[in-house]
């Protein structure tokens, strides 16, 4: 699933081609995604300026003029590319987004788990957005909020920091690598973990992330940014994905275990 990176991403390749233009059609070739496209999205959003695309956990948000905006959520195989307007579309091009200035938008999801949603502004208010928690890479997210929301709490600290109501973005790849370079055991309990830990953890989800950013994301399965290339953080992960292998830091096999349904990989000498 692409995750914040990917997402922050593809947000900037398509900002050049998006702010100041005007929309002037939204054709909706398969309404069927997550949830159905609305069918009066089409009306709402015609002939309208794009005034910014911005991003708020892992949604893209397309914010117009006269208020109001466009919710995309790329699922888990989603990816948006831009086109010269009239290419030929792409076997799973679900949703073109037709500009002014002889481009377009497509939205190709092969495995129809994202979804596109009209909202009102504030978007801030609209349902799936309203209870996320604070941006990682925002002044509203340190170690003390971290400290704060884990007390008494019994969860394992990466299902806890992979929580969108605990801090949205942080996905089951980054999350893997923050705790390795804090030296946490994904494991341990959230509310057994110090503040200066915490401290540290917040300091390299962040860290994590604007690396991630910088590259372009991480190659796996069917990412590819705005242009259609995948990003290249893969090949800097120390943990996920690595299970029986060495740790690069002090060459003891890495261990796998389950955490809230999602595999996790862990070094049994560097993570306590």
């Amino acid at each position: 699933m692409p995750e914040l990176p990917e997402v922050e991403t593809t947000r900037r390749g398509l900002s050049p081609h998006c702010v100041g233009a005007k929309l002037v059609d939204l054709r909706v070739r398969e309404p069927r995604l997550r949830w159905p496209v609305s069918l009066t999205m089409p009306v709402l959003v015609k002939d309208r300026l794009i005034k910014a695309v911005d991003r708020r956990g892992k949604y893209l948000l397309f914010l117009l003029e006269s208020d109001g905006g466009m919710l995309l959520h790329l699922g888990m195989s989603g990816s948006v590319r831009v086109v010269p307007s009239g290419s030929p579309h792409l076997k799973h091009d679900h949703v073109d987004l037709v500009l002014d200035n002889s481009t377009e938008l497509r939205f190709h999801d092969p495995r129809r788990f994202g979804s596109l949603h009209y909202a009102e502004q504030p978007l801030e208010g609209h349902p799936l957005l309203r209870k996320l928690g604070p941006e990682p890479l925002s002044d509203a997210f340190n170690g003390g909020y971290l400290y704060a929301k884990s007390r008494s709490r019994r969860l394992a600290v990466k299902p806890f920091i992979m929580d969108s109501h605990i801090v949205v973005g942080v996905g089951n790849i980054y999350a893997a690598e923050a705790l390795f370079r804090t030296g946490i055991h994904p494991a341990r309990s959230a509310g057994n973990i110090s503040m200066g830990r915490y401290e540290r953890l917040a300091n390299q989800i962040r860290e994590v992330l604007t690396e991630a950013i910088e590259i372009g994301g991480t190659t796996l399965r069917d990412f590819t940014n705005s242009k259609g290339e995948p990003g290249y953080f893969q090949q800097a992960l120390n943990v996920y994905g690595r299970g029986g292998m060495p740790c690069k830091r002090c060459n003891s096999t890495l261990k796998s275990i389950t955490l809230g349904q999602r595999a996790t990989v862990y070094c049994p000498r560097c993570q306590r």
